[in-house]
């Protein structure tokens, strides 16, 4: 299996005997979530006709950039649980968890590189470096535009679309763009990719918001309180705001200023967004993008790995956490 192989090498590179900074770095890496995006660089490179053994350090990188992102937001949003354990921060302090995110930043750089080593041509390697750091770029801006959501109580869908796609779908689109440039994919192959990453981002952040409301911690590793003790105007709340009576929005309203202890509201909140739809009003929504996904893939050449790619985005919005 292609994720028990990228954990496998995960595990080679961060041994359990290590100084302070590669013993953060291991913790924050180990045990692994889903690993969809290192996943997903490698398919995508099958998919145009690359090795597997050729891009594995990219997609070994990708994890890394992933993982950096998540000990930096669990800081800003002062979640003390990821994958159902102490968070980064929360462990090791924030000076160090700062660090120990940077440092997995330039590690995901050092491992595009390493491609050279495994016989990728440089100037696809010079590319991919490119991709991933407007990726980069792309998640601080979505990043910013959140806090700008939060402060300003913008209650807009399409703003909140820009802002996944900034913040969560990036770092999709660029694990296969990367997969589908370190393998040798044509322009046209790329641009699809990047497509259906896209896509696929936007439908898997979606649903992940979901969670807030639908979840628990045991199930999804974070406290479902997190988003509503943080404001986050996410797309059910949205919906909701837009479907329910006037009650309902001043409901919303209080909650979302933070004038109502985030652990008393969420049930109330709960209650709001099943009663007026909004919840499956976003899964819909979500469904949307995962088809928009798919269908870019139908252009690329039929495969194994195109099969594959096809049914994560169907994955994606057919979870449970």
């Amino acid at each position: 299996m292609l994720d028990q192989k990228i954990n496998d090498e995960l595990a080679s590179r961060w041994p359990a005997e290590a100084d302070l900074l590669d013993g953060i770095c291991r913790y924050a890496l180990m045990p692994t979530g889903k690993l969809l995006r290192p996943v997903l660089l490698v398919e995508s490179a099958l998919a145009v006709g690359g090795r597997a053994e050729q891009v594995l350090p990219a997609a070994i990188g990708t994890e890394y950039g992933h993982t950096a992102s998540l000990v930096h937001d669990d800081i800003i949003d002062n979640d003390e649980l990821r994958r159902g354990r102490e968070s980064v921060y929360h462990r090791f302090g924030v000076a160090n968890a700062i660090v120990a995110g940077d440092a997995l930043i330039f590690h995901l750089f050092r491992c595009l590189a390493e491609c050279r080593n495994a016989g990728v041509p440089a100037a696809r390697v010079v590319t991919a470096l490119e991709v991933a750091a407007q990726a980069g770029i792309d998640l601080c801006r979505g990043q910013c535009l959140e806090s700008e959501i939060t402060e300003n109580s913008l209650l807009d869908v399409d703003t909140y679309l820009r802002m996944i796609e900034l913040k969560s779908a990036a770092l999709f689109r660029s694990s296969c763009q990367c997969g589908a440039i370190l393998g040798g994919g044509d322009a046209e192959s790329v641009a699809k990719l990047g497509q259906y990453g896209r896509e696929l981002g936007i439908a898997f952040q979606i649903v992940d918001d979901l969670f807030a409301f639908t979840g628990d911690s045991e199930t999804t590793g974070k406290k479902p309180v997190s988003d509503v003790r943080n404001r986050r105007l996410t797309l059910p709340v949205l919906l909701a705001h837009e479907k329910g009576d006037d009650a309902d929005r001043a409901l919303l309203d209080e909650v979302f200023a933070g004038a109502v202890d985030a652990e008393e509201a969420l049930p109330a909140v709960t209650e709001v967004l099943v009663r007026t739809g909004a919840l499956d009003a976003a899964r819909s929504v979500a469904w949307e993008h995962a088809t928009c996904a798919q269908e870019a893939l139908l252009e690329l050449p039929e495969s194994p790995s195109r099969d594959h790619l096809y049914s994560f985005a169907t994955r994606a919005v057919d979870r449970v956490a």
